[in-house]
């Protein structure tokens, strides 16, 4: 029956003179979303709405699950597109709407009217009369009720009307891409694809970096964050997946460092790689799973030891987050039963039995002097080696 799926936005409507942009990069990404899905569809833009037509059969189901992966859409509505022919025309329209939607019994109801076109002779008011009258002349067992409706009408007055009652809720935030570019620290864990999706609902498009350690690290394991980064890019749009092979890395700091500080000196090697692929990809920050005291290295000292390699911004968006907020947020994006799978990747394999908690930066440095003989030569051949793989 729906031809037309009205597209609802949220902050966009507060952005002033750049308001276009965002409509036109909402836009685009509806149409991304929706190349996977069999149908011929034309996404268009109106007086503070989009609509995504739909001119060929297709799967309803199918379309609203791409559509609930964009962020900027805060309500998809599956309207009725009727011309203005009058209010008695209109009044048919709405009652019919009703009979294809509803098995009408003895529901509650209330008419909505919005008209946007100021130019209609009739005011919003006196159409929600009027329709609420016809209604219950058609179904008198309806009754109205304007607090706490089962059914609630709306009625757009456009330049065609558009009809409709289910609001089906998007994910809300902003269309990616509208807020520049960062580079997500990607590991098999729970929090990085959270970390990856919650930056996304800004605006932020992404790319990903993730350090591989085989053998110690199975294919499996580097398979299990593939598909991590393929459900994240669901809302992301394309990935450029970097694979950086950390094995040698991992091996020569763990015999020239203090074990307790392997935790803390690895990450601030794999922050640095990261940054590399960062500035090279335009990305303007680096993003991580962290959160506060949830493990030895997300202590407030082991962050601001990590954080000092970096010239570049690092944002954390799960900071405040407690363990089981993010695996709610993992099980509402489909990440949670693929990052439990029991593929370790190299953060768990090289893991001291006491690491250190409240890092000293100094001591730190003193003990990546040690390095110095070779890492260089290390960090530049695992660059030079790192497989870069397209998601999504």
């Amino acid at each position: 029956m729906f031809k037309t799926l009205l597209i609802k936005y949220g902050e966009i409507a507060i952005k002033g003179k750049n308001r276009h942009l965002f409509e036109d990069a909402l836009v685009r990404q509806i149409v991304h979303a929706l190349k996977p899905v069999e149908g011929d569809f034309y996404v268009h833009k109106s007086q503070g709405r989009i609509y995504v037509d739909c001119q060929s059969a297709y799967d309803f189901e199918e379309t609203v699950e791409a559509l609930q992966c964009v962020f900027g859409i805060v309500g998809i509505c599956p309207v009725m597109k009727v011309e203005d022919r009058g209010l008695e025309e209109l009044g048919n329209d709405a009652i019919e709407f009703l009979q294809n939607v509803y098995d009408i019994h003895d529901q509650s109801f209330k008419v909505v009217t919005r008209r946007a076109r100021k130019s209609y002779p009739i005011e919003s008011m006196e159409v929600n009369c009027e329709l609420g009258g016809r209604i219950l002349e058609a179904f008198p067992e309806m009754s109205v009720n304007v607090h706490n409706p089962q059914i609630t009408l709306h009625v757009e007055i456009r330049e065609m009307i558009y009809i409709y009652s289910k609001i089906i809720p998007g994910p809300g935030g902003m269309p990616v891409g509208t807020n520049g570019k960062a580079m997500l620290l990607l590991s098999g864990g729970i929090d990085s694809p959270v970390a990856g999706y919650m930056i996304c609902k800004r605006g932020v498009k992404l790319d990903a970096t993730y350090f591989h350690a085989p053998p110690y690290t199975s294919e499996r394991a580097k398979q299990k964050v593939v598909d991590l980064a393929k459900q994240v890019a669901k809302y992301s749009g394309p990935i450029d997946l970097h694979i950086v092979n950390f094995t040698d890395i991992q091996l020569y700091i763990y015999d020239k460092c203090p074990h307790d500080e392997l935790t803390i000196i690895m990450r601030r090697y794999m922050m640095k790689i990261a940054e590399h692929f960062a500035k090279e990809s335009g990305s303007l920050a680096l993003i991580t799973g962290e959160s506060i005291g949830q493990v030895a290295s997300q202590t407030m000292q082991s962050l601001a030891a990590t954080n000092e390699v970096c010239t570049i911004p690092v944002f954390r968006p799960l900071i405040g987050f407690d363990k089981q907020e993010i695996v709610d947020v993992a099980e509402k994006i489909g990440t949670y039963e693929t990052s439990i799978l029991p593929y370790e990747d190299c953060c768990t394999i090289f893991v001291a039995k006491h690491p250190v908690t409240k890092p000293n930066l100094n001591a730190i440095k003193r003990s990546e002097q040690k390095l110095n003989e070779k890492i260089e030569e290390l960090v530049t051949e695992a660059i030079r080696t790192t497989e870069t793989v397209r998601i999504g």
